[in-house]
């Protein structure tokens, strides 16, 4: 009997696609439930999507804060209410107002927006308040401000000439806007639609996202992930990154000789000076097979206690 499939995988998420919907792909496609994802995208968006398989599902919770890079387009010169093109343009700036925008005002607006900053996330997103998620009460008629909160934006460059183009109201009439090619480097749980719009009020011209693409989270480049195969294509099963590939791009790695894994997998704590750990925040990733140059395993993630090591996650072998 062939193993059950254990370890990443990074794909590159189709616009129009909901993350859980990529989720439920990978378990039709790898014949498995046991999947999930870490640092969900919205349908618009495209890009790097990391997924875990089997037990290295156990290690999104070490990706979820990484950060993260994306490309963008951003319009000024109307607004929407979702921040972004998944709703329909509902306020538009004055003419004078567009046709003062150039590429040294908004430079100048952008200086705000990067560094540590605090952001209010837009109303239509996952955050949960009072146990609901927020679009969940924005859809039942409910006014939705949610609080701001940090968030680091280390890079928010525009990279394009400003574009004329044309925004069409739910009535149907069109304005003129203005589209604008950005890239992004920012913390986890940064909305980049809420910098879209916070760029737009800057400007007092109005803005939101037309489109978005990830194109890295952490080590992880989207050069390097897979496409999603249809529904009805009979794709061959991808090798997958495996758990101690996994962990050791996201975690300083320790590396365990055979004895000292079957000790920490029967929960063992094991003495700081049997073991030679990086100068490193934890938690570690403890691999074992690389001193005996055999194919690397991935024993389990390790906390500090005192003057040892304790496993928080085994891993199987």
């Amino acid at each position: 009997m062939a193993a059950a499939p254990n370890g990443f995988l990074l794909l590159d998420k189709p616009a129009g696609w909901s993350s859980h919907r990529v989720v439920s792909r990978v378990r039709k496609w790898l014949g498995t439930r046991k999947v999930g994802h870490a640092g969900t995208l919205d349908p618009m968006a495209t890009g790097v999507l990391v997924v875990g398989v089997g037990p290295s599902t156990r290690l999104l919770t070490f990706a979820v804060g990484l950060g993260k890079t994306y490309t963008a387009t951003i319009r000024l010169g109307a607004s929407t209410p979702t921040d972004d093109a998944d709703s329909a343009p509902d306020r538009f700036a004055q003419a004078d107002r567009l046709a003062a925008l150039d590429l040294e005002r908004i430079e100048g607006a952008l200086g705000s927006l990067r560094g540590d900053i605090l952001q209010r996330p837009s109303a239509v997103s996952a955050i949960k308040v009072d146990g609901r998620r927020a679009y969940a009460r924005v859809r039942a008629g409910e006014d939705v401000e949610l609080d701001a909160r940090p968030v680091t934006v280390s890079r928010f460059d525009v990279v394009s000439a400003l574009r004329s183009s044309t925004a069409v109201a739910e009535d149907g009439a069109e304005h003129g806007v203005v589209d604008v090619d950005v890239v992004v480097d920012c913390s986890s749980g940064t909305y980049v639609r809420a910098l879209a719009r916070d760029l737009g009020n800057a400007l007092g011209a109005f803005g939101h996202l037309t489109a978005l693409r990830r194109t890295r989270v952490g080590d992880f480049p989207i050069d390097e992930a897979l496409t999603v195969p249809d529904f009805d294509a009979h794709a061959p099963v991808p090798e997958l990154i495996t758990p101690a590939a996994a962990a050791a791009a996201l975690l300083p790695t320790i590396e365990v000789s055979a004895e000292q894994a079957v000790q920490l997998r029967q929960g063992r704590f094991l003495a700081q000076s049997a073991l030679s750990a990086p100068a490193a925040p934890e938690p570690y990733a403890a691999i074992s097979g690389a001193e005996r140059g055999e194919h690397c395993e991935l024993v389990a993630v390790l906390d500090r206690r005192d003057d040892s090591f304790k496993s928080r996650v085994v891993f199987p072998a």
